[in-house]
């Protein structure tokens, strides 16, 4: 119970004030952010290594945007004395995880047919080309192509499912920028 000052009327306790402020403490996103982003390489890998799915070009560009996370989220653990330059650097992370989401989501677009996906990815086109210059592009083709989705799980692929995680992590990245940038410490 929460003592009573000279009025009074009940102060409210520590654990109060601490509960209206929000469950975590600005200074933890960055270190959620970071931890987020290397769990979506680990199950990457995992899935690779472990599970033996390759991954195709979309796969690694995907990764590359949660490496840059990952060096944010560095940086940004570095600045809890500086809730301003910790907002900034938090905001700056959950555009990585945003771009990563938007590589996921164009991933589920080539896997689903609604748009076509680069040469690299799906191979180049043999319409006009001679026999031996189809030949060519048969043999330059890719081993993991990125319009057949290599798992799905309830019908939605790992991109699928990649996009989602990495929205989540965004929003999460961007309330704690949010509550850097308003000052609630």
């Amino acid at each position: 119970m929460a003592p009573a000052s000279q009025s009074g009327q009940r102060m409210p306790d520590q654990r109060m004030q601490g509960m209206r402020s929000g469950f975590i403490e600005p200074t933890a996103f960055a270190w959620l952010a970071t931890g987020g982003a290397f769990a979506a390489l680990c199950v990457a890998w995992l899935a690779q290594y472990a599970g033996g799915l390759a991954p195709c070009e979309l796969c690694y560009l995907q990764r590359y945007g949660y490496w840059a996370a990952i060096a944010l989220g560095i940086v940004t653990i570095t600045q809890n004395g500086r809730p301003r330059r910790r907002g900034l650097l938090l905001a700056l992370t959950g555009l990585a995880l945003l771009v990563v989401a938007g590589i996921a989501l164009f991933h589920v677009g080539v896997e689903h047919g609604w748009w076509e996906g680069s040469s690299a990815c799906v191979g180049a086109s043999t319409t006009g080309q001679s026999v031996e210059q189809m030949t060519e592009t048969i043999l330059n083709a890719p081993l993991v192509r990125c319009d057949t989705p290599a798992f799905t799980l309830f019908g939605i692929s790992m991109a699928g499912y990649d996009m989602l995680y990495a929205l989540a992590l965004a929003a999460l990245t961007w309330f704690g920028a949010k509550r850097s940038l308003g000052g609630t410490e």
